[in-house]
C-alpha cells in the first residue's frame, strides 16, 4: 500500500523519525526527511540512498522553511501523501524549585509550546494544502498525518509541566484536525509512545533504564523506534483509523 507513495516526516535524523523513514522507505514509499540544518539528516538520507530519501534542512517553526521542504517535495516526488510530525524537544523543570527559590523560566516553557505545538500545526497547515491537491483513491482518501503526543500528555511526572502541556496540546488538536480535513479524505491520527530506547534515553544511566524497563507491565523493557515506526505503517493502511490518539506504552501508567 505504500509503494509509490511520498512521506514527509519532521524529526527525521534520529530516534523514532528516523526509524519512520527508515521503514517507510522500506516499504517503498519515498521519503523527505525534515531535521534541523545541524542535524545527521544528510548523513541518513545518504545511508539510505539519494533516490529514496531527500533531505530537506527544516525548523518546524518557520513557515518557509516548511514550504521550501514542500516545494522540494513536489518537485523531486511530484506529490505529497503523508505527513509524520516527530520532531519535538522536552525540558524537565519543577514549576518551582524552592530550595533554591527558582520559578520554572517561561523562555524554557515558550520554547517548549513554541516546538511542540505551533511546529507541529505549522507543518500540518502547510502540507495538507499539497496532500489535498492527490486524486482521492479507491476510498476517497488524499492522505495521512500522524502526530507524535506521548503519555505523558496523561500521566506527566513532576518537572513535566512544560512538556505535558504541548503534548496535551496534540491531542486536543487530533479530532479538530481529522473534522477539519474529513472533507478533503485526509486523515488525522495522534500516537502517544510510552518510554522508547531514544538518544535522550540512551544518555541516563543504566540504573535509571532499568527502572523504567520494570516499570513497564509488559514487555518489561523500553520500546524500540521499529515498533513505533510499524504503528505508524499500520496507521496509514487502515482506513478507519482517525480522530484518535493511541497510546503505544506496553500498559504503563506513570
Amino acid at each position: 500500500m505504500l509503494k509509490g507513495t511520498v512521506s514527509l516526516v519532521t524529526g527525521g535524523a534520529s530516534g523514532l523519525g528516523k526509524a519512520t523513514v527508515e521503514r517507510l522507505c522500506l516499504q517503498g514509499s519515498k521519503v523527505v526527511l525534515c531535521d534541523l540544518p545541524n542535524s545527521k539528516g544528510h548523513e541518513v538520507a545518504k545511508a539510505i540512498g539519494d533516490d529514496k530519501v531527500l533531505y530537506a534542512p527544516v525548523n518546524i517553526v518557520n513557515a518557509a522553511d516548511i514550504e521550501n521542504a514542500l516545494n522540494l517535495t513536489k518537485e523531486k516526488f511530484g506529490k505529497l501523501n503523508h505527513v509524520i510530525n516527530c520532531a519535538g524537544i522536552s525540558v524537565a523543570f519543577k514549576t518551582y524549585n524552592f530550595k533554591k527559590k527558582q520559578p520554572h523560566t517561561l523562555e524554557d516553557f515558550s520554547k517548549i509550546i513554541q516546538v511542540n505545538i505551533i511546529g507541529t500545526f505549522n507543518v500540518i497547515r502547510l502540507a495538507v494544502g499539497l496532500i489535498g491537491e492527490n486524486e482521492p483513491n479507491q476510498n476517497g482518501e488524499r492522505g495521512v498525518v500522524v502526530n507524535t503526543a506521548s503519555i505523558a500528555a496523561y500521566d506527566a511526572q513532576m518537572g513535566q509541566v512544560a512538556y505535558a502541556a504541548s503534548k496535551g496540546a496534540i491531542v486536543s488538536m487530533t479530532l479538530p484536525l481529522a473534522r477539519d480535513l474529513a472533507s478533503q479524505g485526509i486523515r488525522v491520527v495522534t500516537v502517544a509512545p510510552g518510554i522508547f530506547k531514544t538518544p535522550l534515553l540512551a544518555s541516563l544511566p543504566e540504573k535509571v533504564v532499568a527502572f523504567l524497563e520494570k516499570s513497564v507491565p509488559f514487555p518489561s523493557r523500553l520500546g524500540n523506534p521499529e515498533e513505533f515506526a510499524q504503528f505508524v505503517q499500520s496507521i496509514i493502511e487502515n482506513p478507519m483509523l482517525n480522530g484518535e490518539t493511541i497510546r503505544l506504552d506496553g500498559a504503563i501508567r506513570m
